[in-house]
């Protein structure tokens, strides 16, 4: 995973969220609010939520775009149990916390990639890519 994931505050504007983003080359940042996860945007949020839809990136906040229900795996989880509520979720990141339920960090379909059998990691990439076909 990468450590030291960043997240955003509900009331981030999206132009913040998108500069983030910009900066650490990620695609996706969580958002807290009252310091819990509440929801995750991803590059393609803003593009079709903001942009398609005409909306102020600067006015328009995190909390307003944001995909909410949030999943993420714990620590204390071991890669397979990450991969299989990813294939099962069909998502391609996926947020951890510790046991204090603080973000640590952030899995990515390519941390899967590095950490396991090419076997393996092909088929969640098959299964989440096919939910975007």
């Amino acid at each position: 995973m990468h450590r030291h994931a960043d997240w955003a505050s509900a009331d981030t504007p999206v132009s913040e969220v998108a500069r983030m983003m910009q900066k650490d080359d990620i695609g996706a940042i969580p958002v807290g609010k009252d310091d819990k996860l509440i929801g995750m945007i991803t590059d393609r949020d803003i593009a079709l939520r903001v942009v398609a839809a005409g909306r102020d990136p600067v006015k328009t906040t995190a909390e307003e775009i944001m995909t909410k229900g949030i999943v993420y795996c714990r620590t204390t989880e071991t890669v397979e149990d990450a991969i299989h509520l990813m294939d099962q979720k069909k998502i391609r990141r996926l947020p951890v916390i510790d046991e204090n339920k603080r973000l640590v960090g952030m899995l990515s379909l390519g941390d899967v990639s590095h950490a396991v059998s090419r076997e393996l990691s092909g088929e969640l990439l098959q299964a989440i890519a096919a939910h975007h076909s």
